[in-house]
């Protein structure tokens, strides 16, 4: 008997296996395409279709990076990330470790209001903050690619489920020790949540990098231009060079991938624990 079910979970666990592994690769797909489209020289394009380059050239990467300032690109890309990425935190663990542990009339109350306003589709809103960005000066500026989304109602959702799995007993140790409520949070709740960090510093990271439309609404000049505008100088009036876009894409997406490999770990668990309590 022993036998039987030892093969028969041994079959179940290839199926499933089996049930990952096609979902993952046509999710892969695409990704393989773009790549063997950035090797690609122009005219097999306009030939019979395959998958993979008749000729591999690096000259697309090299084409791509000099149409455009892409190093400008790559400047703010990143100022705007690490920035937005660094008030999320302080925002989302002060309001999370708040909603949390800190007891106020109608805080339940607010945290759905909160809540609610991640169904609003940030295209509603566009034309208002454009408006009041414009009233106060900052368009095509840091700090209107930075300080809208210096708050999310996710990263402020993430935290407060976290903090709410940490036992308490270890807070109040550490306020009958003479801690303030600020130096538990930073002393003691947040070295132990470094998976929520992880996973709301990934978010921001990725959300900032792939932003498209709110840095081509709030900055008009090259200078502030991110890496997700600047993918458009490839798309003109005569038609889109499929190549250079797709080799520009690939050395785009390069700083993501990277990031998430090493985080990955921290990622999945930090997604994991949030669901644990109510």
């Amino acid at each position: 008997m022993s036998k039987r079910r030892g093969e028969r979970s041994t079959g179940r666990k290839l199926l499933v296996h089996l049930l990952l592994i096609v979902p993952t690769a046509l999710s892969l797909l695409p990704f393989l395409w773009m790549l063997a489209t950035s090797f690609k020289e122009p005219a097999e394009l306009l030939g019979p279709m395959s998958f993979w380059p008749r000729k591999w050239t690096f000259e697309n990467y090299v084409a791509a990076w000099n149409a455009a300032p892409f190093a400008r690109y790559y400047i703010n890309s990143v100022i705007v990330a690490a920035c937005t990425v660094a008030l999320q935190l302080v925002t989302g663990a002060l309001a999370g470790y708040g909603f949390a542990r800190v007891q106020m009339p109608g805080r339940d109350i607010l945290f759905g209001i909160i809540l609610a306003t991640m169904m609003v589709p940030s295209t509603v809103t566009l034309v208002p903050s454009y408006l009041i960005l414009n009233k106060l000066g900052w368009l095509d500026t840091y700090a209107a690619l930075i300080v809208p989304w210096g708050a999310t109602p996710f990263s402020i959702f993430l935290f407060r489920q976290f903090f709410r799995t940490i036992p308490r007993d270890l807070e109040d140790a550490a306020r009958i020790d003479g801690c303030s409520q600020l130096g538990v949070l930073w002393r003691i709740v947040l070295p132990l949540s470094k998976p929520a960090v992880l996973t709301v510093a990934t978010y921001g990271w990725i959300g900032s990098w792939n932003d498209f439309l709110w840095p081509l609404v709030m900055t008009d000049s090259e200078h502030m231009r991110t890496l997700q505008v600047g993918l458009r100088v490839f798309t003109q009036d005569a038609g889109t060079r499929y190549t250079l876009q797709m080799a520009a894409a690939a050395f785009t997406i390069v700083p993501i991938l990277i990031a998430y490999f090493f985080v990955q770990r921290q990622f999945v668990e930090g997604i994991a624990r949030t669901g644990l309590t109510e």
